[in-house]
């Protein structure tokens, strides 16, 4: 009986030992990758990431209560932007990898030369509504390789 169960044992084990390569998904495993499959089990050097050197301008639209934030001379918005980036690094500039200041009149900043890809946005400014200091932030995710990508982001 004992030796009857051992056989009937081995095909389990060595299909959990080997592992069944029909099951195996492959694709881009890393979380931060714009082309992330979250279904992969092994990695196939497909992912793709977010930073300079690509096509895109984005084109960052802070608001606060719904209502656009207007860049000053005496209080310019100012962009942090992170590449790579599902959360937040917090609002240190030195943790960010771009930093950008909106243009005197405008209601939005502006980055240039962009790739698609995963980033957390934190956008600052004056708020004339309430005369105070605003900012906010949130990840951002483009898939768009070329053109103007326009993203909101609210502030508080």
């Amino acid at each position: 009986m004992k030796n009857t169960l051992l056989l009937l044992m081995i095909p389990v084990v060595l299909t959990t030992a080997f592992g069944c390569k029909d099951n195996e998904e492959e694709g881009c495993m890393d979380p931060v990758s714009v082309t992330y499959n979250p279904d992969a089990t092994k990695d196939d050097g497909s992912c793709e990431y977010g930073g300079q050197g690509g096509n895109a301008e984005f084109d960052i639209y802070p608001q606060f209560n719904g209502h656009a934030v207007w860049n000053t001379d005496v209080y310019p918005d100012t962009a942090l932007i992170k590449f790579n980036a599902i959360a937040s690094p917090g609002t240190n500039p030195a943790l960010y990898d771009m930093v950008i200041s909106g243009n005197l009149g405008e209601n939005h900043l502006h980055a240039f030369d962009m790739k698609k890809g995963k980033y957390y946005i934190h956008v600052s400014g004056w708020d004339t509504t309430v005369n105070r200091r605003v900012s906010g932030g949130m990840p951002v995710t483009v898939t768009q390789e070329s053109g103007v990508v326009n993203m909101v982001i609210p502030m508080y």
